[in-house]
């Protein structure tokens, strides 16, 4: 399997870069794990928008979901995607509508967000939308995912995907310090974990993790890899490296756009 980072992104976006976003590849099967601001030109560098099979997001804040809006839009109205000729476009009567697993109550979600400018069913029109509980893996061609809830500002899901039954990944996705992501993550072979924060927060519910706490629950889980990423191009990226180590006690990997992961 083959992990592409589109976007490490925080909520808001580096410089020309992206927020959450990773390519997940096996085979003939592509998957895009959540599809934040500026994922989607991303996307198109390294695969043709019409070749993705599904997309999975772990949790319904928008820096983990905006770009499914221009996405949409391709679906819906690009050339190629019409019945009738245009340009050197044959037309087609089969266009492209790949399936997006999302949490209970995406629907209401997209709807509200599309809704304050145009059609509210975008999103759903373009995508064929299940929502899903975590409770059942989901397959998708070559590659299985399950799900842990993580504790985040909303319902959230840490996922696990493996291809063939072997090669563990773990997307930590957002979560304040858990043990649930610990025990979900245990001998993964590559642990992504984000490490937002520069100290934890001073006041009110946590919903991220420093990237020495992210460090501290790759070394608990027993990873072979740690990745740590959703930090910011404002934060001193060996600092949060050497952070993360301490926690780890180990060597830790720096997410950055274009980098490619295989398990």
């Amino acid at each position: 399997m083959r992990i592409t980072v589109l976007g490490k992104s925080p909520s808001w976006q580096d410089i020309d870069g992206a927020c959450s976003g990773y390519l997940l590849e096996e085979g003939h099967t592509a998957l895009l794990l959540d599809c934040g601001n500026g994922v989607f030109s991303k996307l198109r560098r390294f695969i043709d928008y019409l070749d993705v099979d599904a997309v999975v997001l772990s949790h319904l804040h928008a820096d983990h979901f905006l770009d499914l809006v221009p996405f949409s839009y391709a679906l819906a109205y690009a050339p190629r995607q019409q019945p009738a000729p245009v340009h050197r476009w044959n037309g087609t009567d089969h266009p492209a509508h790949p399936v997006l697993h999302a949490p209970i109550g995406a629907r209401d979600v997209f709807r509200r967000v599309c809704g304050a400018w145009g059609r509210e069913d975008l999103i759903e029109r373009a995508f064929d939308l299940r929502e899903y509980d975590g409770s059942a893996p989901i397959e998708v061609g070559l590659l299985r995912l399950r799900f842990a809830e993580v504790p985040h500002y909303t319902r959230t899901h840490a996922i696990e995907v493996s291809a063939n039954g072997s090669g563990r990944f773990v997307f930590g996705a957002d979560s304040r310090p858990t043990d649930d992501l610990v025990a979900f993550a245990h001998g993964s072979d590559l642990l992504m974990v984000e490490a937002t924060l520069p100290r934890p927060e001073r006041q009110g519910p946590r919903g991220h993790l420093t990237p020495e706490e992210a460090g501290e629950h790759g070394r608990r889980a027993g990873a072979r890899r740690l990745v740590i990423t959703h930090f910011s191009d404002e934060l001193d990226p060996e600092w949060a490296r050497r952070e993360a180590e301490r926690g780890f006690g180990g060597p830790v990997e720096l997410a950055r756009e274009g980098a490619v992961y295989e398990v």
